[in-house]
């Protein structure tokens, strides 16, 4: 068991540190504010952000700053954990507030509201064609601040060992550089860039400025949520599409991977097996999906194949952009797509899924077991990766793990797709829904609407939490809150005594 005061002064400085990435949170919900410049007509919502957004800074502001206890000058990977399941549960309940005072949601619906922002996952109950510009502006800033940026954020605010255990902790282990700090100011350029192109390429392809900037925002950060009912498919223009599909693209890679890209680090580039596996998927998704999906909705192939391109890159991406609706899909298509979004985006990206990297070292795990099994008896053998130049062997550590979660994957799709179906809704649909909703995807078939139950809601807002934090994290937050509480209970109950 260990030290009572031990851990009262450890958690001093966890909260400290959870109040200053509370404080950001505050600011996040403040932002929208700076919309009513362009849309002065909307001043009546400013009370809906305004009054979250002081109360939740303040909060943060007095937990990080009131608190006698300096920052803890290391956080281990549980620690870290228990930060990023406060501050994420912090992050959905006091951005649900501006949808439940604005909207006629109910709690329920406005906390999946923001939690598909905040994950970045793009399943809405929102009527936007009805929605108040501000409310759809608050909503991609949800996306872009939750994808790379919420972590930049942190890592940049809290630099130092105490931001490498969380940005382990939040699954994106991989830095561009040896300084906590300068490896998210590089992320958080690219980042930047992104959006910045993303914007001015959208409107150059002809979407008008705001719905440049609500794209290029929920595009790079693979959230998906659109101004229109009808998603990209709204504009029906192949400029705008093809901009789109580089936005996810770019967003759905690791930025590892694009930095290297930029500087003219061309040998890693070409020898990364994680974008070996994109480009394969996306080769053989395209054909795939067109003979069995898209190809049966349009009368010419030009149609049918820009739709089955965008529709496998927003899949696999886990962005969740649509241009078609998939009434007409049969079930082998919606399968494909399915499949796509399990499989989700680069690690070290703002995509979902169990990720590129995990399923490539499956594979060269599986690979290397079948060659074992036919080499001599005597022989030595390792399965290996490439990483630059350097050929770098895998651990039975790394398989173990990755083993491990996508157990932990097919374990939660399977059981939140029998919620859903418990419901009423047919398998395919309630496999879909669900894989769109633990791989942070956005994609739907119709499931997640105005009416849908609350039980089939609260079972995707804890499948959107669990996918987008990666299952070890929660759960091994959980585990060190329950097990502290405990012992710092038991300690001041004897105290009394």
């Amino acid at each position: 068991m260990r030290n009572p005061a031990f851990l009262r002064a450890r958690y001093a400085g966890i909260i400290r540190l959870t109040g200053g990435i509370t404080g950001l949170i505050g600011l996040v919900l403040l932002s929208p504010l700076a919309g009513l410049f362009f849309f002065p007509e909307e001043a009546a919502l400013a009370g809906g952000f305004a009054l979250p957004g002081v109360i939740v800074t303040a909060v943060g502001g007095l937990l990080a700053g009131g608190l006698r206890s300096r920052v803890v000058a290391e956080l281990t990977y549980a620690e870290g954990a228990t930060i990023i399941v406060m501050a994420w549960l912090t992050a959905v309940v006091a951005g649900a507030v501006p949808f439940w005072m604005l909207l006629e949601l109910s709690f329920t619906q406005a906390l999946f509201e923001s939690t598909s922002g905040w994950t970045t996952t793009g399943l809405s109950v929102l009527d936007v064609a009805a929605a108040p510009r501000l409310i759809l502006l608050f909503r991609s800033i949800l996306q872009y601040t939750g994808g790379a940026g919420f972590a930049v954020i942190m890592l940049s605010a809290l630099a130092g060992p105490a931001g490498t255990g969380i940005g382990a902790a939040e699954g994106r282990p991989a830095g561009l550089a040896p300084n906590v700090r300068r490896s998210a100011e590089l992320v958080l350029k690219l980042y930047s860039g992104y959006a910045l192109c993303g914007i001015l390429a959208l409107h150059l392809a002809g979407m008008g400025w705001f719905d440049a900037v609500n794209h290029a925002l929920t595009a790079v950060s693979t959230g998906g949520f659109s101004t229109r009912p009808e998603s990209i498919g709204y504009w029906n223009s192949p400029p705008v599409e093809a901009v789109t599909i580089v936005l996810m693209l770019l967003g759905g890679t690791n930025f590892l991977t694009a930095y290297m890209l930029l500087t003219g680090h061309f040998a890693y580039v070409r020898r990364n097996g994680e974008l070996h596996l994109l480009l394969l998927l996306v080769v053989v998704g395209v054909p795939l999906i067109l003979l069995t999906g898209a190809g049966h909705l349009y009368p010419s192939w030009p149609p049918a194949l820009r739709s089955a391109v965008f529709e496998t890159v927003s899949a696999l991406s886990t962005t969740g952009f649509s241009t078609t609706g998939y009434g007409g899909w049969n079930a082998g298509g919606l399968l494909l797509l399915t499949f796509l979004m399990v499989v989700g985006g680069g690690t070290g990206s703002t995509a979902g899924g169990i990720k590129l990297h995990r399923v490539y070292l499956l594979i060269r795990g599986l690979v290397w077991e079948f060659r074992r099994q036919i080499l001599p008896e005597k022989a030595v053998s390792a399965p290996y990766l490439w990483q630059g130049n350097q050929r770098r062997f895998i651990t039975d550590d790394e398989l173990r793990h990755a083993g491990l979660f996508l157990f932990l994957y097919l374990c939660c799709w399977a059981a939140g797709s029998l919620v859903v179906c418990s419901w009423g809704y047919p398998v395919a649909d309630g496999l879909f829904e669900f894989a769109s909703a633990v791989g942070t995807v956005g994609l739907s078939v119709g499931v997640t609407a105005a009416d849908t139950p609350p039980a089939v809601l609260w079972t995707q807002i804890a499948g959107m939490l669990l996918g987008r934090l990666e299952f070890f994290t929660v759960i091994l937050g959980v585990i060190k809150l329950v097990r502290d509480a405990r012992v710092m209970l038991r300690a001041d109950r004897s105290q009394r005594r």
